[in-house]
């Protein structure tokens, strides 16, 4: 498999998907990252996203898992518009990405595997909606370049009083 733009540059060892339709989110977080090649094998090869489209030339590829969208992009290290340096780690600092996730705990067997160390462990978690509750099973891991992601897999609802006031 080969990551290759127009002009035939190749990233790692990544085919990008030939039919792809955007979901259409409103909101496609685009993570600086200081090494493509590094983020796509953790993004890609851990945790299971899949390339949907890339520009090689740009250092640039545009990824989806289950419905969520994350683009990254090699940084330059030089300022522009784009970008507000200095891009210290953990970048990201104050931010966290929820991402749905169909199996918790098969994709934290993945980053043991891998020897990828978790933020926080996985967990269930209720949280409260006005008269219900929605229930997670939620994990906080880093990826390479300290950005934190948070993936979540449904649990369903349930109504406010099973677990008391003040959730």
């Amino acid at each position: 498999m080969a990551l290759s733009g127009q002009n035939g540059l190749l990233i790692s060892g990544y085919t990008p998907l030939k039919a792809f339709t955007m979901v259409g989110n409103n909101l496609v977080p685009e993570l600086s990252v200081s090494n493509l090649e590094n983020s796509l094998k953790f993004y890609c090869d851990i945790l299971g996203f899949k390339i949907e489209f890339e520009r090689a030339e740009d250092r640039f590829a545009y990824l989806s898992f289950h419905g969520s969208e994350l683009m990254l992009e090699e940084d330059s290290g030089r300022q522009s518009p784009w970008n507000i340096l200095p891009f210290d780690y953990p970048r990201g600092r104050g931010l966290n990405l929820s991402i749905n996730c169909p199996d918790v705990d098969a994709l934290v067997a993945k980053l043991n595997e891998a020897r990828v160390p978790l933020q926080k462990e996985a967990e269930n978690c209720w949280y409260r909606d006005n008269d219900i509750l929605r229930g997670q099973r939620n994990f906080l891991v880093l990826d390479p370049d300290g950005y934190l992601l948070r993936f979540a897999q449904k649990l369903g609802t349930k109504p406010v009083e099973e677990l008391g006031r003040g959730v």
